[in-house]
């Protein structure tokens, strides 16, 4: 490949770039490749050292949350608290909540919710006022939904400070258990202070600014990508290059972090900082070393090309004066040497060359003149029988074009009309398909109509037995209000049986509630029943109908088809006859074309011929010109 640039230089200039070249890109390459290898073993080391922060953290997390949820199960358990739930005597309940908040400062406060979500007691009066009268609200959130089924989640920990705390909290809340027959009897929930996290990455925060890693910072994250917490000040600037890990809470061990991202990352900047600098010094001691090359190339080159430059000035002489008698002066027993010495041996040869050449040329010139007149006046002859044959050719193609046109159109109503037959007797075996499907389909429609029917009775007496099982269910209650009406004459020994008063009372009241339920959704049921046997009566008539039309097409389907049988017949014997008048016009169109061929081929023999010989003129005159050139 030919650089403008490079064709411009001196040799001397060419080995002095080309030495300095393959000196940089050889040291370019080694210092490439040493931080190539050291930025690759600190890349690893850095991850390495995120990914052990972050499965840290996720341990420790995942450790606060099973101490946390232990915690709260356990004081669920409190013997007060169910008392207080099953007695009303919610003073001493307040007592020990508030004693469990001083015990525990990582947790915010404590509330205790009835069944139905109202706040009956807390560790503060505040926290009390505060959940008074938003039992619908409570009920609604994600972490009473939770422990309603005995379970605990983190979905209510929000990115903003919680209104009636006044800071993030995570809310963890555990059934309370009644100790008689261990059903649920209201809600324990314990808030706890989400700030505390920081003091659980602090001492990792600790070690990497240690190892001078100020950007270090920790992240939990769910599995959305919402924030949780993040280490760095609030105000802290965004990374513009983070390095990360990521160590993902599995399900292995159930707590509310399942699914959690727990994220350790640090500027690329600052990590990779100390490879930075070496590379530095590593391209400044490559600079100097390439200075050194290129003065050595310099030199070597010097020496080099000396003894070339002046075996350029005597053939310099030799080409400018056409004096071929010059001799060539270099003394050198090197390489160089024997190439000075090749290059006087070359010029005895073309001194004997061009003696030989003068001689030739005048005879060659007098055999191109000779040829040259012939070549014209075969060229005029050919050229009038080339001119008569085109124009049979012309007109032989516009007859084999018409006769093709009509041979292929002659073909595409054949192969139209073989189509047709074939469309029509397919679409008169579906048609008689299709007659078969609807009559199975008109009996099926039938057997549904009666299922329906059928349906709408069964309907009935579930009916029946929804309005026995309500009027049990009034009894019950009428037996519940009784028992409670009696438990209050008992006084203070009827509170037990007051409670289970209350129970069964509530239960007949939710198998009333039941019954009116079914009783409305039997009655929509019964009337989408009755809709459905009317559409299936209108289905039946207009499936009918449709079978009376679906034979009438299915005849005049078969007459179409014998109307395209006797169209098809015509068509393939016009086909025929084309097709034999295309044959005799393609052999006449084939004659004519071979005998216009052979005129070309003769026509481009007699060109080349001429071209030739004026080649032959060309090659003369320049060979009798460079003869003269020279001085033998």
């Amino acid at each position: 490949m030919n650089n403008p640039f490079l064709g411009n230089l001196k040799l001397r200039s060419r080995l002095t770039l080309a030495v300095a070249l393959l000196s940089a890109l050889s040291l370019l390459s080694l210092t490439s490749l040493g931080l190539s290898f050291t930025r690759r073993t600190l890349s690893k080391q850095i991850h390495s050292t995120l990914k052990v922060e972050a499965e840290g953290l996720k341990d420790l997390v995942e450790r606060t949350f099973a101490e946390r949820e232990a915690s709260v199960r356990s004081w669920s358990e409190d013997a007060i608290l169910r008392g207080a739930l099953l007695f009303d005597t919610y003073e001493k309940s307040d007592a020990v909540l508030a004693g469990l908040a001083k015990r525990h400062p990582s947790v915010r406060g404590f509330v205790l919710f009835d069944e139905k979500g109202r706040a009956v007691s807390a560790s503060t009066e505040e926290l009390l006022k505060s959940y008074q009268g938003k039992e619908r609200e409570v009920r609604e959130t994600a972490w009473y939904r939770a422990a309603l089924e005995g379970r605990f989640t983190a979905d209510s920990l929000s990115t903003e400070k919680d209104p009636i705390f006044g800071r993030r909290v995570l809310p963890l809340a555990a059934p309370v258990l009644s100790p008689l027959g261990g059903g649920r009897i209201g809600i324990l929930l314990a808030a706890y202070d989400w700030s505390q996290v920081g003091s659980v990455v602090r001492a990792a925060v600790r070690r990497a600014h240690e190892r001078a890693q100020s950007t270090f910072a920790l992240e939990v994250r769910r599995a959305d990508g919402t924030l949780l917490f993040d280490s760095r000040p609030p105000d802290a600037a965004p990374f513009d290059r983070p390095v990360s890990e990521v160590a993902i809470n599995d399900t292995t061990e159930q707590d509310v972090g399942d699914g959690w991202h727990f994220v350790a990352k640090v500027d690329a900047v600052e990590a990779y900082a100390p490879v930075n600098q070496a590379a530095t010094v590593a391209f400044g001691m490559l600079a100097f070393f390439v200075g050194l090359a290129i003065v050595g190339a310099w030199w070597l080159a010097r020496g080099i090309t000396r003894p070339i430059a002046a075996l350029s000035e005597t053939v310099t002489r030799v080409v400018q004066e056409g004096d071929l008698s010059q001799r060539v002066e270099v003394h050198s027993q090197d390489e160089v040497g024997d190439l000075a010495r090749a290059f006087a041996r070359m010029m005895e040869h073309v001194r004997e060359s061009t003696l030989g050449l003068q001689q030739g040329t005048r005879v060659l010139t007098e055999a191109v003149a000779e040829l040259s007149r012939a070549s014209e006046v075969q060229e005029g002859n050919l050229a009038r029988q080339a001119s008569a044959i085109q124009e049979t050719q012309v007109t032989a193609q516009e007859i084999q074009q018409t006769s093709q046109m009509a041979a292929e159109r002659s073909q595409a109503v054949l192969e139209v009309a073989a189509r047709a037959d074939e469309v029509g007797s397919a679409g008169e075996a579906k048609v008689n398909a299709s007659l078969e499907g609807l009559k199975e389909l008109h009996a099926k429609v039938g057997r549904l109509a009666s299922s329906i029917v059928s349906l709408g009775e069964r309907t009935l007496q579930i009916g029946d037995i929804a309005q026995t099982v309500k009027d049990l269910a009034d009894q019950s209650n009428m037996l519940a209000l009784n028992a409670a009406i009696e438990a209050v004459r008992s006084g203070e020994h009827g509170k037990g049986f007051g409670v289970v008063a209350r129970e069964i009372r509530s239960l007949a009241d939710q198998s009333i509630d039941s019954t009116g339920r079914v009783r409305e959704i039997l009655d929509d049921i019964r009337q989408s029943i009755q809709t459905t046997v009317t559409m299936t009566e209108k289905g039946q008539a207009q499936m009918q109908a449709g079978l009376e039309q679906m034979r009438e097409s299915g005849e005049s389907l078969r007459e179409l088809t014998s109307i395209v049988r006797d169209n098809a017949g015509a068509a393939r014997q016009i086909a025929v006859a084309v097709n034999q008048q295309n044959a005799g016009i393609s052999q006449i169109f084939t004659a004519v074309t071979d005998l216009s061929t052979l005129m070309d081929e003769t026509m481009r023999s007699l060109q080349a011929t001429t071209r030739a010989t004026g080649t032959l003129r060309e090659a003369a005159e320049r060979m009798e010109t460079v003869a003269r050139t020279w001085r033998v």
